[in-house]
């Protein structure tokens, strides 16, 4: 006994003592990769299926899926996966949805002092705290925020479904949609996701606030809590908030044009209102949201390339959501605007962008795209398909949107296995790509200007 009892501290102090080895990187991909694992061993349990088991690639699909937040699928959560098995997923959605920030703020107080001033900067950097931000208050703003904007939204879809469906099954449909939702997760119990709630303005406007609420960042919502007016805002804050209403209202117009004549889409809704509900659902999902009122797969070709870009684009910084982030894009058009305006210094609400900030977009951007087209390439070697279909289930993977055309379950096991593997690169990507920049490279010596033609 007293061996034992000598050896939980010994183990302990090891395990402690092996992490701590770890560089920030390499912690952070372990612990979405451990989390999938786990999520996979537990979802090809017998109890976890509503049938016959799991098989593992189709377990560890849906587990990467869901620790990554993305909610792309090869099977039919509400039919195929028993209600323990929703339970674990809906566990793997909310885990991976707070894991990269919860992480990055532990591993912070684990190192006690171990990471660099470079890290630490690193870290406050990729979630927009300014240098002495407490980082401690930012996790209790987040969980506060998170718990409260999850049961707000089960309340308020409790209204339609527990009408529908009864107490206990009502409430569990709500909480599911409502954590799903939030984490831009984009996980639902029904064949055809929310096809059935097209013209519901309540599913609609809780489901796509939950949206918004969960990828404008955890940064946005921090400053929102302890400032009260617009200028008092920090610069990312501004961008954020502007940036997303102005996009949100411009994908509604562009699809609007272009789906309102497809009669397999927004033109098959004869009500005006049912309409104007499914389009502006459809231009705030593909901000890295995953659910859909309408099928993906018969939208037009046009539809289905500027909905790629809004993918691409993703959420904000710090967020459940991904993509190359709303404010990386807002970041290269300002400074595109400076170079044709010849400007100096790029310029948005009366503050200038630095050098390094413009760098950093351009390097996430080019990565981005970099890894977009060499995955796409991958695919159409492995898989035969439309163009665009592969290209769309490249994009959604990438950008952790889950937004797919319909041929997730029908891609080779090499297919799925190139898409669980964008799917890890998209979640930890962000805050891997900012520990990688604390670490310059680059010579100390300063050499001459050279002169490259450019355009």
């Amino acid at each position: 006994m007293r061996g034992r009892q000598r050896l939980a501290p010994f183990v302990a102090r090891r395990v402690r003592a092996e992490v701590l080895r770890l560089t920030p990187p390499q912690a952070l991909i372990l612990s979405f990769v451990g989390l999938a694992a786990a999520g996979a061993l537990l979802l090809r349990l017998p109890a976890a299926a509503a049938g016959a088991p799991l098989g593992w690639l189709q377990a560890l699909f849906t587990a990467v899926s869901a620790a990554t937040i993305t909610g792309l699928s090869v099977i039919d959560v509400g039919s195929r996966l028993s209600p323990f098995g929703q339970g674990v997923l809906l566990l793997l959605i909310q885990t991976g949805g707070l894991g990269l920030l919860t992480f990055s703020i532990l591993f912070l107080r684990l190192a006690n002092g171990r990471l660099r001033l470079r890290e630490r900067a690193a870290l406050r950097d990729s979630f927009n705290q300014a240098g002495g931000a407490d980082l401690g208050q930012l996790l209790r703003t987040m969980i506060v925020f998170v718990l409260l904007a999850e049961l707000a939204g089960t309340g308020l879809l409790a209204l339609h479904w527990v009408p529908q469906l009864g107490w206990a099954r009502g409430l569990y449909y709500s909480l599911f949609h409502a954590v799903s939702a939030f984490n831009n997760a984009g996980f639902a119990l029904e064949p055809g996701s929310l096809s059935a709630y097209a013209g519901n303005g309540l599913i609609n406007g809780v489901i796509s606030l939950l949206f918004i609420a969960g990828g404008i960042g955890f940064g946005v919502i921090n400053d929102l809590c302890h400032k009260r007016r617009f200028g008092d805002l920090a610069l990312h804050t501004k961008l954020m908030l502007v940036g997303t209403l102005v996009i949100n209202l411009v994908a509604m117009l562009v699809l609007l044009l272009l789906e309102y004549g497809n009669p397999a889409t927004i033109g098959g809704l004869h009500d005006w209102g049912a309409q104007l509900w499914a389009v502006w659902f459809q231009a705030v999902t593909p901000r890295s949201a995953g659910m859909t009122t309408i099928d993906v797969g018969l939208m037009l070709p046009s539809s289905a390339l500027f909905m790629m870009a809004l993918m691409f684009i993703g959420a904000g910084s710090g967020s459940t959501g991904g993509g190359i982030k709303l404010s990386t894009f807002i970041v290269l058009l300002v400074a595109t605007r400076a170079f044709l305006r010849q400007q100096e210094q790029p310029l948005a609400f009366g503050r200038s962008l630095d050098f390094p900030t413009v760098q950093r977009a351009l390097a996430v951007t080019i990565m981005a795209v970099l890894t977009a087209v060499a995955a796409t390439f991958l695919l159409l070697l492995t898989d035969d398909g439309n163009f665009l279909d592969l290209a769309f289930e490249v994009v959604s993977a990438l950008s952790t949107v889950g937004l797919s055309r319909g041929i997730t379950a029908h891609l080779s096991a090499a297919g799925q296995w190139l898409l669980m593997l964008l799917m890890l690169i998209g979640r930890v990507g962000p805050l891997t790509l900012a520990f990688v920049i604390a670490h310059p490279h680059g010579a100390t010596i300063r050499y001459p200007a050279g002169q490259v033609g450019i355009g």
